[in-house]
């Protein structure tokens, strides 16, 4: 795949990429395995939480759609979900505070009545030239968004998760081999894969699993609005397999780790790079 140079303005809007990201929407095939699970996905409007968002759905799970404002972009994947004959619930608001981070879960308990699947997907990202140039702001909205609303989530979700339960988040391949442009990005999702694997331990006598999946080089909105247009156009051709992945080819690891097949997988953390080693 070869994109164009473009630009959008943050958050981003999935509609108007050029081309317009696969998550799925023609080729993903269900088959049962999430079947009456009750699913939590955050930034599932677009990009890889849209692509979780169908898969779960086609797998027979219903879905919360956390999102920030993108509202065409989030009744799309709604749409996609309830085509698949599932309930999908949409939840509009900034997950950088706390008090939203529980407005999720309570949404989801009040529809779902428990939760058996968490993933914490959404994220921030800004390309800066120099640590001088990173605002005070856009450091702490970056951790918060990030970071700090994984933890908010897990601890109001945990109370409302059984054994079997499920947690995931999205960490990166930058947590390892951090470009230095994106380093406050970078540190979050080191963090995030520190935080997984800690809580996987912390959760373990409660049946409870969690992972992360560190993708590489993925087609999502967070590129055009957050790179510059050069970059956008030469992005995903430093990976072995010389292409920028798409959000469809991100989500069956989602599903495994959400299934109960995976029941003896937790404290893992699973690339998803075109080839590039994660340490």
């Amino acid at each position: 795949m070869n994109q164009p140079a473009q630009r959008q303005t943050p958050p981003g809007v999935q509609g108007e990429m050029t081309p317009r990201p696969d998550c799925g929407e023609d080729s993903y095939r269900g088959s049962g395995r999430l079947t009456g699970k009750a699913t939590v996905i955050t930034g599932a409007d677009s990009g890889i939480g849209r692509a979780v968002a169908i898969a779960f759905a086609r797998e027979g799970a219903d879905v919360l759609i956390s999102y920030l404002s993108e509202d065409d972009d989030a009744r799309d994947t709604a749409r996609l979900v309830e085509e698949a004959g599932r309930k999908a619930v949409l939840v509009r608001g900034d997950l950088s505070d706390p008090a939203h981070c529980r407005e999720v879960i309570a949404k989801a308990v009040e529809v779902f009545g428990h939760i058996d699947v968490l993933v914490s997907n959404a994220a921030y990202q800004m390309t800066r030239d120099s640590l001088e140039e990173i605002p005070d702001d856009e450091w702490d909205h970056t951790l918060q968004t990030n970071l700090s609303a994984m933890f908010h989530l897990c601890k109001a979700a945990l109370p409302h998760m059984g054994e079997g339960g499920s947690i995931i988040g999205t960490t990166s391949v930058n947590s390892d081999m951090p470009p230095p442009k994106l380093l406050a990005y970078n540190c979050t999702k080191a963090a995030i894969a520190n935080f997984a694997g800690s809580l996987a331990q912390l959760v373990g006598d409660r049946g409870i699993r969690v992972n992360s999946v560190a993708p590489g080089p993925i087609w999502t909105p967070l590129i055009p609005s957050t790179m510059p247009p050069e970059q956008v156009e030469s992005f995903g051709q430093e990976v072995p397999l010389k292409r920028p992945g798409q959000p469809a080819e991100v989500a069956p690891v989602y599903v495994l780790l959400a299934g109960d097949e995976s029941s003896y997988v937790s404290g893992a953390r699973i690339a998803v790079t075109g080839g590039k080693p994660i340490l």
